[in-house]
């Protein structure tokens, strides 16, 4: 007769093995978000940018999330809370923008993605608007030569953008951006390049200490990095000291040799010895 053996593990009722987690769904009517797995089982961001995530996709319009309204709502404090912000504004679910208001006030104005980088694909699919035809030489805008000079500036200053961009993806096939992505980031590359930056410093900061796990989204990864590392501007030259010019040179009333002075006279050698002192 088999003996039995009370410490061996009971077989579930269902016919499966214990453990793992179990679902009851209900379905919602009401007061419910909709939330991609992309977010939920992102592999890189942590639970509290998840969660917060979550949270801020599940309010209205035009409610405050900044870090001491969150901090405030939620036991984590406002260093966690900022980190998960940097974090989803790094992987593309969030976009924190600085603007003046017309009282002078500054405020911070964010955007929240629950599918990042489908709003710029449907953005780059509309037709960009025509550019204007260069004027004539009899034109009075041709006439602008100043104009002119600093438009020619601009687009080299573009160019260079987009070639440090589009080359990114030689130092690390991760950094492989869509077209539309890189005329997206350009002018952020041109700030870079107006402040006296020179492309291969701003190539190589960006690929500088890359993570070591996927790059899901490298277009939101280097918009952060070009935003969170921007150098101030350079500081003004100083400017030189005004050189002091010599006396003229004056000829000596006394002996005709040739001296420095103010003004006319005699020299050192020609003066009265009192003079002279």
């Amino acid at each position: 007769m088999t003996e039995i053996q009370p410490s061996a593990p009971a077989r579930a009722k269902s016919g499966h093995s214990a453990g793992g987690v179990e679902h009851v769904n209900e379905p919602h009517h009401d007061q419910f978000v909709v939330v991609g797995n992309h977010l939920a089982q992102h592999p890189e961001l942590s639970l509290t940018a998840i969660g917060l995530a979550v949270h801020i996709q599940s309010l209205p319009a035009r409610t405050p999330v900044g870090i001491k309204t969150l901090a405030a709502k939620f036991p984590e404090g406002e260093i966690r809370v900022a980190a998960a912000l940097r974090e989803l504004e790094a992987h593309g679910y969030l976009a924190r923008t600085k603007e003046r208001l017309q009282s002078g006030r500054v405020v911070t104005r964010t955007i929240s993605y629950n599918r990042p980088g489908v709003a710029a694909a449907r953005a780059a699919m509309k037709p960009a608007a025509p550019r204007p035809a260069p004027p004539s030489p009899g034109s009075k805008a041709s006439a602008s030569a100043p104009g002119a000079a600093s438009g020619a500036v601009l687009d080299a200053s573009l160019d260079a953008a987009l070639d440090v961009l589009a080359g990114l993806r030689a130092h690390d096939p991760r950094l492989l951006l869509a077209e539309r992505d890189v005329h997206r980031l350009a002018p952020a590359v041109s700030a870079w390049l107006d402040r006296g930056v020179p492309p291969a410093a701003v190539q190589r900061t960006l690929t500088n200490a890359l993570p070591k796990d996927p790059i899901l989204n490298p277009a939101a990864f280097l918009a952060h990095r070009l935003r969170a590392l921007l150098p101030p501007p350079l500081p003004a030259p100083a400017h030189p000291p005004t050189p002091v010019r010599p006396d003229p040179l004056q000829t000596c009333e006394g002996c005709d040799r040739a001296f420095r002075s103010p003004g006319p006279g005699r020299c050192r050698d020609c003066r009265p010895v009192g003079v002279a002192a």
